[in-house]
């Protein structure tokens, strides 16, 4: 047996979001403990940006959880110590046509009247917001919300920060089963290592959380999205500011299972620059592809023309966790009793996880949720059409 003492809550997944919900749910006073088949941020959260991003997200469901995610992430920077790199840096969009501007103002009028901070900048003036910005860009959106953390050690700070309100991590075991009573309720997990007796269980396993519900007897259509980023040597700080370009916006709400590519350039306080962004639905597919490195290195410098000569150190790879509506499973899951679901964030996970932790720590106590968790539904699929 793992622990003989019956805890309120297993969390499955030590990314992000099943930290933040560790965070939530141990300092609202429930006990609990982590359980991840690797170790900490050893999935999508040690392959992300750090991007907490409202920019890209139109309004609705989805912004407005992003909404709530950035306050609270700017609570957790004056809690959790320095080393998780919180920068509200702002982030900047730029158009290299007259109709992607016009698509790009029209979005941020839209997202002016959800409470998002949007500012049209000029051609003559995106130099003054970024120097080193290709000069034949006609125009760009500025967005001083956006923020960004490094994943891995925003992770590890919130499992820190939930151990020592009693929170316990179990890393390196797999959860190969859910464990449930004569009446369908949840009440607990099996592992390698032995059981972990809770009435809650809750789905933190990102990229695997359909494997984990499947396991519990119900669907939930998670898909990996890969996606590339590429490392600079360490550099002054030439870019300010997450840029990247109007189509960006376009290619994480398309539904299609094709390459897409669109320029996502930032530096970092350590000094790298980050390069992105791709996506693909190719399952777990590992392989380096470099065509699609080499084009996100294009885009790049055509975006900015200083980095044409700066070396690229190292290329890595991750897996988004995809649901066809593009929008995340987070809470109470009507068709097994005591199981919770915090999964199917895309690439928006990192900026998406305080909220989740959040509403998931409100839900198991049963108190009325600060956003309406219906657009969330683990179960909503059920029903819908699936998107292809």
């Amino acid at each position: 047996m793992l622990m003989r003492q019956p805890l309120d809550v297993v969390i499955v997944g030590a990314g992000v979001v099943g930290a933040a919900c560790a965070y939530y749910a141990s300092r609202s006073g429930l006990s609990v403990a982590v359980v991840d088949r690797g170790p900490v941020a050893g999935g999508t959260t040690g392959a992300g940006e750090g991007n907490l991003l409202v920019s890209d997200k139109v309004p609705g469901p989805e912004l407005e959880l992003a909404l709530f995610s950035a306050a609270l992430w700017g609570q957790l920077a004056q809690d959790l110590p320095p080393r998780i790199e919180y920068e509200l840096k702002g982030g900047l969009v730029v158009a290299a046509s007259e109709d992607s501007l016009a698509t790009l103002s029209a979005t941020a009028d839209g997202q002016r009247g959800a409470g998002v901070e949007a500012y049209h900048v000029t051609s003559d003036r995106l130099r003054d917001v970024e120097p080193h910005l290709a000069p034949s860009l006609v125009g760009g959106c500025h967005y001083p919300q956006d923020a960004q953390v490094q994943p891995a050690l925003a992770a590890a700070e919130l499992l820190r920060a939930a151990g020592r309100a009693g929170a316990r991590l179990c890393p390196g075991q797999e959860v190969v089963g859910i464990l449930r009573g004569r009446d369908g309720a949840v009440r607990g997990v099996r592992t390698a290592r032995g059981e972990l007796i809770a009435s809650v269980v809750v789905n933190a396993a990102g990229t695997w959380g359909g494997e984990l519900a499947a396991l519990a007897g119900v669907d939930l259509p998670v898909l990996p999205r890969k996606g590339f980023v590429l490392v600079t040597e360490p550099l002054p700080r030439l870019i300010r500011h997450k840029v990247y370009a109007a189509e960006y916006v376009a290619d994480v709400s398309s539904g299609s299972a094709a390459l897409q590519t669109s320029p996502v350039v930032e530096g970092t306080p350590s000094g790298p620059v980050l390069i992105g962004a791709s996506r693909e639905r190719v399952g777990f597919d590992r392989t380096l592809s470099v065509p699609v490195v080499a084009r996100l290195a294009a885009q790049a410098v055509a975006l900015f023309p200083v980095l044409e000569e700066v070396r690229v150190l190292r290329a890595y790879h991750g897996f988004r966790p995809y649901l066809p509506d593009h929008l995340p499973a987070i809470g109470p899951d009507p068709r097994v009793p005591g199981l919770f679901h915090a999964c199917g964030h895309e690439g928006a996970g990192i900026g998406l996880a305080p909220a989740t932790g959040r509403l998931i720590a409100d839900a198991i106590h049963g108190r009325r949720s600060v956003l309406d968790l219906g657009p969330f539904a683990p179960d909503r699929f059920d029903t819908a059409c699936h998107v292809t």
